[in-house]
């Protein structure tokens, strides 16, 4: 009998140091799944950004490289595309192990080849990671309580046509099978440049019918189970969409929404209709809702936001005042800010206004000569009904570094990628270092309201943000 105790107590003893081991390799592997018990401390200065009061930020990571989209586990772990033009390990992986809100361990992962520096997406949808390059489109499935994902990339998609301008493939989502990918446009307005001599390109006419359009400048839909696919594979959803990088669905509506970048060079291409300053406000960014076979009318119309019109395109016998019968945008935005990600929040850690609204990382202009470049936050847009309500608001600021930007290069950081983290948080992504914030609120939601929103309304004031007058700023374009 007291042998049999014995071995009972020393079997006990064993189990229990197993049990204990196992529990610490679980810790290990999967140590971010522990919830906090309290929301992180954010920085005093923001981490440098702007935020309505009751908002708070802090560096997840300060630098990982030129960082495009991000999405955000529901462990909080956090995964980043780089722009990388070759080579392998395009991915970067963050994993918070003592809830403190920064990252603590920073892995480079991507067992594939880096082909060009508009690689862009990182979503996460059903249990994989889906992301892309400028020419593939992958997905690695996850793995519980593991950082990495396993195994080698699937190829859902390929693009066979060559390495182009505007060549980002942005996903989407939709509550089937559905997968929405984006093939933009590889030029400004479709130009056929024999059509002009001149040396600035003054008169360039377009090709009619734009030859862009057979198999770029919209939005096609693929089956996201299908591997090995090809355009030829999709079906084009929607058309006549210039250059497309932020595009998501919305659950609440169950539709397909997106931010298209406009045309430029409105008076270098017709300097007999419009001015310099035509060319630096004009044409809208246009925020959409797309339904399928939606034609919103590149190379042949721009979205003039200051008429509320879509207008016909110079180079299609356009002179400032005729309109176009094309399908009109939900808003325009403010020209050449260049909108790179769109994220309905759907979290209750915001203040109630915010649910089901609209965020939107401009990552700024490149060519708003002879006025300061612009843009370079991420704003806000209410939503109402499925509907935007009111103007667009500034969220977060103070990314450029300098008060009056002359090129885009004296920027400090260009806002890129939006997520949502587990907890209601707001993610941002900057391409310029690869900087990476998390947004928290942190006061009185009751009390959240006009007095905040009107400091944030203040900042349009800042030469990034205003729209020049066209007679007054004469002296401020200079």
């Amino acid at each position: 009998m007291k042998n049999l105790t014995i071995f009972l107590f020393t079997f006990l003893i064993l189990l229990t140091a197993c049990q204990n081991t196992a529990s610490e390799e679980t810790v290990t592997s999967s140590k971010s799944t522990v919830p906090a018990t309290a929301p992180p401390q954010t920085e005093a200065d923001n981490g440098g950004l702007f935020l309505p009061a009751g908002f708070g930020a802090l560096v997840v990571v300060d630098s990982v490289g030129p960082a495009r989209h991000l999405a955000v586990r529901d462990n909080g772990d956090v995964y980043i595309k780089l722009s990388v033009r070759e080579g392998d390990k395009g991915n970067v992986a963050l994993r918070d192990t003592d809830n403190d809100g920064k990252a603590d361990i920073i892995q480079r992962w991507g067992d594939y080849p880096n082909d060009g520096t508009f690689a862009t997406e990182m979503r996460i949808h059903q249990g994989y990671l889906y992301f892309s390059s400028e020419l593939v489109v992958y997905r690695q499935k996850l793995t519980p309580g593991k950082l990495i994902p396993e195994g080698t990339p699937e190829v859902i998609l390929t693009d066979r046509f060559p390495l182009r301008w505007h060549n980002a493939k942005s996903l989407a989502f939709d509550q089937e099978d559905g997968m929405y990918v984006t093939f933009s446009a590889p030029t400004n307005a479709c130009e056929n440049w024999s059509t002009t001599q001149d040396k600035s390109y003054a008169n360039v006419k377009g090709y009619s019918p734009c030859r862009d359009l057979k198999d770029f400048g919209g939005v096609w839909k693929f089956d996201k189970n299908k591997l090995g696919q090809f355009q030829s594979d999709g079906q084009r959803y929607a058309t006549g969409l210039r250059s497309i990088v932020a595009i998501t669905w919305n659950q609440t509506d169950n539709s397909l929404y997106a931010l298209n970048h406009g045309r430029d060079y409105l008076y270098s291409h017709a300097p007999q209709h419009y001015t310099p300053w035509h060319e630096a406000v004009l044409p809208a960014e246009e925020f959409m809702k797309i339904k399928k076979g939606d034609n919103f009318g590149w190379p042949y119309s721009y979205y003039d936001h200051f008429q509320n019109k879509r207008m016909l395109a110079p180079e299609y016998g356009g002179d400032g005042q005729q309109e176009a019968a094309f399908t009109k945008p939900l808003m325009g935005l403010p020209a050449h800010w260049a909108p790179n990600d769109l994220l309905f929040y759907q979290g209750n850690q915001f203040p109630a206004r915010y649910k089901n609204g609209a965020f939107v990382a401009f990552h700024g202009s490149t060519n708003r000569t002879p006025y300061p470049q612009a843009g370079y936050i991420v704003a806000f847009i209410p939503f109402e009904n499925g509907a935007p309500i009111g103007k667009w608001e500034v969220f977060a600021d103070g990314f450029t570094g300098l008060e009056i930007i002359k090129l885009m290069d004296d920027v400090q950081y260009r806002p890129m990628g939006l997520s949502e983290g587990p907890d209601g948080s707001l993610y941002i992504s900057e391409s310029r270092q690869g900087k990476i914030w998390r947004v928290l609120f942190n006061g009185d939601s009751t009390n959240f309201g006009t007095e905040q929103l009107a400091e944030m309304e203040a900042r349009k004031t800042k030469a990034h943000l205003r729209i020049p007058h066209k007679e007054k700023d004469k002296l401020f374009a200079k």
